[in-house]
């Protein structure tokens, strides 16, 4: 069992940045960043593979978005940079304790998910 806690989220102007965590209590082998606005489906922004830091993102996030780890702390990141208003959704961290068939931004692919923490953007 991992729990996952998500902090960092909050209310910026556009062209802010904003540094996602996401810590989890145990062992995982894949963290993943979603998010979901309000009246959309959740989607997959990035994703890194623990072991190794292998980074995937989605078309959205590229350019903008850097995923990292700390594995000292047990810690993941979102740093969202340039931020615009349809950036603004509730963002979630998910976790996998193992390889994810499918694709790693599949979010029915992962157990372990954190309450999210809010990212709003004002223009």
């Amino acid at each position: 069992q991992v729990q996952l806690v998500e902090s960092g989220g909050g209310s910026v102007q556009a062209g802010g940045s904003l540094r996602l965590s996401c810590v989890a209590s145990g062992y995982t082998y894949r963290t993943t960043w979603f998010r979901q606005a309000p009246g959309k489906e959740r989607e997959g922004v990035a994703s890194i593979r623990i072991h190794d830091g292998t980074r995937y993102y989605a078309d959205s996030a590229k350019g903008r978005f850097t995923i990292s780890k700390d594995n000292a702390e047990n810690t993941v990141y979102l740093q969202v940079n340039s931020l615009k208003p349809e950036d603004t959704a509730m963002y979630y961290c998910a976790a996998a304790q193992g390889a994810v068939a499918g694709g790693p931004l599949v979010s029915n692919k992962y157990k372990y998910w954190g309450p999210g923490t809010q990212v709003t953007v004002s223009s």
